[in-house]
């Protein structure tokens, strides 16, 4: 069986069978472990585990989730648009909106607006 995600991925999702298989695997691999409620109790937070200077060194590691913010961020904006010009754009593929931009920039660049 397969599930979509809201960001469209696929996941593949095992059957009762399949699923018995992988548990019956880790339940016979010593070095899989179950962790339990005892050591959930036990455990600590990284920080209080590692050295100072090695946790800091993580933490400085750990990137932001998402993308980098690029250095001149983009206005969202809501426009009508012919449903025809939309679908040319749209059909050229992953980044039409940043094709209509430059088309855009492009037709500024032609026509300078004066005031």
């Amino acid at each position: 069986m397969s599930l979509k995600t809201k960001s469209g991925r696929i996941v593949q999702v095992p059957t009762a069978e399949e699923d018995a298989a992988i548990n019956a695997g880790i339940a016979a691999d010593p070095d899989a472990r179950e962790l339990g409620d005892e050591w959930f109790a036990q455990a600590k937070p990284a920080s209080e585990f590692y050295p100072a200077e090695t946790y800091a060194a993580l933490v400085a590691m750990k990137r932001p989730p998402g993308r980098p913010k690029a250095d001149e961020t983009k206005i969202f904006t809501a426009i009508r648009l012919d449903a025809d010009l939309l679908a040319a754009f749209k059909s050229t593929g992953k980044g039409w909106q940043t094709r209509v931009n430059a088309a855009l920039r492009q037709y500024i660049a032609e026509h300078p607006i004066t005031r």
